[in-house]
């Protein structure tokens, strides 16, 4: 179902230039959980980090449509006033996919997504070697893009993101995103900028559209704060690695300690109902007690 509200309050959002509007990237309902739970405003559902949870897999183009669909259709169903940015990768084909993409996403609920220009065969925008699709290639997809958004009947905020800087350099990415805004897309994405200064550049030449940028720690941006990135001109700041990085180093201790001693680490977490409420307990209790079963009416 078509979350129209979300995507009202993320146009109202980026509409303040006072401010910039901090994503963390979240991959599945605990992560989201704990995102809505600190107060933030937007979540992003990260490619990567989806690819990696539910498949085991890298950021290679391996994850399908139904599959992204369907993850971010959950997250966004935990909260329908706050929206959900997803990552879309290429739109998973041509022209008629990228159709079904939109709509689908739509349909989930999700607020916004970003659309590629890399071949379907993509990887991270933080590797090397990257190929792309022709400038021509690309805008068929942004207008596909805008086409299924047009008739849906709902609203979704467009994300045109462009690889071209590592391979074709500064001058063709902001044309491409120049065009793409020009066909209707609602923010600016340039993947993997290398500097402060062309970050700087960016926010400046596609003004006053609003830029996103993209934290990737360890990546082939520089490091920077919400507040940094702000001074420079980004309107939004994504941290895909907001989870995933912190869940990987301590999953990854947790095993080696129980390998060696037999024993868990002391969960942080308390009781099982401490987890539990985390993830809706108290919601879902009075969701029964209000239905009149009363199947938990004692209690948990």
């Amino acid at each position: 179902m078509a979350n129209t509200s979300a995507v009202s309050r993320l146009r109202h959002l980026l509409a303040d230039e006072s401010k910039i509007i901090i994503c963390p990237g979240v991959y599945d309902g605990l992560t989201a959980r704990i995102a809505l739970g600190a107060g933030f405003d937007v979540l992003y559902m990260t490619g990567a980090g989806t690819t990696a949870s539910r498949l085991g897999q890298p950021d290679l183009g391996i994850i399908t449509l139904n599959e992204m669909r369907g993850n971010a259709e959950m997250i966004a169903g935990l909260d329908r006033s706050r929206p959900l940015i997803s990552d879309a990768d290429t739109g998973f084909g041509g022209s008629l996919m990228v159709h079904r993409t939109v709509t689908e996403y739509i349909r989930a609920g999700v607020a916004a997504l970003h659309l590629e220009d890399q071949p379907t065969s993509k990887r991270c925008g933080h590797l090397p070697n990257k190929q792309l699709v022709s400038k021509d290639e690309y805008m068929s997809r942004i207008q596909a893009a805008v086409n299924a958004r047009k008739i849906s009947g709902g609203d979704i905020v467009i994300i045109a993101r462009t690889d071209a800087l590592a391979t074709l350099g500064y001058d063709e990415a902001i044309s491409r995103l120049r065009r793409a805004i020009e066909l209707g897309a609602d923010v600016a994405f340039m993947e993997a900028i290398t500097s402060e200064e062309q970050g700087r550049r960016v926010c400046g030449d596609l003004y006053p559209t609003p830029v996103l940028f993209n934290a990737v720690s360890g990546g082939l941006s520089p490091n920077m704060s919400a507040p940094q990135a702000q001074e420079l001109g980004f309107r939004l700041i994504i941290f895909p690695g907001f989870a995933l990085g912190p869940v990987y180093s301590a999953v990854q201790q947790a095993a080696k300690h129980l390998k060696e001693t037999g024993a868990p680490v002391a969960s942080g977490v308390g009781s099982p109902k401490d987890l539990f409420n985390v993830v809706g307990l108290k919601e879902a209790l009075a969701i029964d007690l209000a239905s009149g079963e009363g199947l938990f009416q004692q209690g948990v």
